[in-house]
């Protein structure tokens, strides 16, 4: 075999890998840096772990990557591969055939991922094709299976992915998205009947399809990336590292027992967070931003967490995953939190209301623009623009003691999750007077006059505020359990941040940390725009 074929193709300029578009923003294509800055992590770990020892020169281990694409992470381990076995297999062909037919293994999340995978391993679509450089298999796919499976329908929708039957139940010669990975209940059997034997895998990563989506878009999507995560760790490997979006860590819907699960289980050794996802895929934008972490079966202990936005880069710092119910991503962050937890204060959320304050949607439109006999003032976001409109007082039939309370309301939807940098985290908050409700577009929290919702609303303008509930606001979304740190105040003053500075007892660094990644917020004479 000569030198000129095979892998020596990739050094062309440029690389394919890194020039292909991505097939939708849930099925992103991993560029070859960030696959080797991934397998880089491993090394070291696995280094750390074995003595020293260099993985790459390991003709025993395996590797697979259960969904892959473009077939990046593939390529790139067999590269390695073919350097670190040189004085084990010195003849080029042997080592080849040795690797990629008993080392590294792969599930084509489509058929036409699998073909590009092949392409990208094999330099053939064809495993056992003439221009393969794979000289040892009987079949066309080698090591990258792929054949289109059904999805378990049970009440419509699918009882493994939660893909809906109405959307995917599609004829045979359209993709239906029926990930084989993790359509299984017995995933060891699974790997068996795809690659036959007793396959137990030393490493799986890659990067996971990210959503399916409901054909609503934005929240009617279900989150599937940790049902990969999770068929990984039940294949008991060694290792498991993998790409996937960051908003578990404080938010998403259904992640409850994930996060509980990846925050307290001591087995992730490296946790690299971008909270700015094009940092990672330019050009799409993944809410919440991107992170890849390694889990070692064998690791119990801190996790090192490196946190990089753009030329930043802060970390590693060996950090206690499971601290609090949710991850605090910015190591900076978790001091200041301690010391206003110390005061063991009330939250704010006793006094806000949950979703929906009072049971009318975003799009509800049995309002009149002018009030009536018995109407109550509805706050909503018309067209873009907030407005006040009027409703009916029987209409209301949720928190309808709360209608003739002081209030003050606060957008559900704020920033995008700390995408940018300094954030404003959350919109202008309006005090609403008795006899008045709103939308689902706000939250409301109540008080008992208005010199108390003016000192509220002074408090929630404030960075320190902002500052506390991007803590836990990791998408653009903003519900109760969000504010959960923001501690109660006496609601008989102006608030500013530096009274907030110094009853927290917060240093100088600490100060010019908030100063530095919260917007300041000018209220305005009616409480601001959307």
């Amino acid at each position: 075999m000569s030198e000129r074929a095979g892998f020596t193709l990739r050094g062309r300029n440029p690389d394919v890998l890194t020039c292909i578009a991505n097939l939708s923003n849930d099925e992103v294509f991993t560029s070859p840096e960030f696959a080797n800055r991934m397998l880089d992590t491993l090394a070291k770990s696995w280094a750390a772990s074995n003595g020293g020892a260099n993985i790459w020169a390991d003709s025993s281990v395996k590797f697979l990557d259960p969904f892959t694409k473009s077939g990046v992470f593939l390529r790139e381990i067999t590269t390695r591969l073919l350097v670190g076995l040189v004085a084990e297999i010195p003849d080029l062909q042997a080592r080849v055939d040795h690797i990629l037919t008993r080392q590294v293994f792969g599930i084509g999340i489509t058929r036409l991922t699998s073909l590009l995978a092949r392409r990208s391993l094999y330099c053939s679509k064809h495993a056992n094709g003439e221009h393969s450089v794979a000289g040892a298999f009987a079949s066309d796919e080698g090591n990258i299976w792929f054949e289109r499976i059904e999805h378990s329908w049970k009440e419509n929708k699918c009882e493994f992915c939660g893909a809906p039957r109405a959307l995917f139940d599609r004829e045979t010669g359209l993709e239906n998205h029926a990930y084989a990975f993790i359509h299984t209940g017995d995933i060891k059997t699974r790997m068996g009947e795809l690659f036959g034997g007793d396959m137990q895998f030393d490493v799986i990563i890659g990067n996971p399809p990210y959503q399916m989506t409901g054909g609503g878009g934005g929240t009617n999507d279900s989150s599937i990336y940790h049902l990969f995560v999770e068929q990984a760790f039940n294949l008991e490997p060694r290792f498991v590292c993998m790409v996937i979006p960051s908003r578990w860590m404080a938010g998403g819907r259904g992640m409850e027992d994930f996060r509980t699960k990846m925050l307290s289980s001591e087995k992730l050794v490296e946790l690299v967070d971008f909270p700015v996802s094009k940092d990672v895929f330019p050009g799409v934008e993944v809410k919440g931003g991107i992170s890849y972490f390694l889990w070692e079966k064998a690791h119990t202990g801190r996790t090192n967490v490196t946190t990089i936005r753009g030329e930043e880069v802060i970390g590693p710092v060996a950090r206690d995953l499971y601290e609090f119910d949710v991850f605090v991503r910015d190591t900076r962050a978790v001091d200041i939190l301690h010391k206003v937890q110390a005061t063991a204060a009330p939250s704010i959320i006793d006094i806000l209301t949950a979703d929906t304050p009072f049971g009318i949607a975003t799009n509800f439109d049995g309002f009149s623009d002018n009030g009536k006999p018995g109407s109550v003032a509805l706050h909503m976001v018309r067209k873009g623009k907030r407005s006040v409109v009027y409703l009916q007082r029987n209409d209301i039939r949720k928190n309808a003691h709360l209608i003739d309370r002081w209030k003050v309301l606060t957008p559900e939807a704020g920033s995008d999750g700390g995408q940018k940098i300094p954030d404003v985290v959350l919109g202008k908050p309006l005090i609403a007077a008795p006899g008045s409700v709103c939308t689902q577009s706000f939250l409301a929290f109540w008080v008992t006059s208005e010199a108390e919702a003016k000192s509220l609303q002074s408090y929630l303008s404030t960075k320190f505020f902002r500052f506390l509930v991007s803590l836990r606001k990791i998408t653009q979304h903003a519900l109760r359990s969000t504010y959960t740190w923001v501690p109660q105040q006496s609601w008989s003053r102006t608030w500013t941040d530096a009274m907030l500075y110094e009853k927290y007892g917060l240093s100088q660094d600490q100060i010019d940390y908030i100063e530095a990644v919260i917007k300041p917020m000018n209220l305005g004479t009616a409480g601001g725009d959307e």
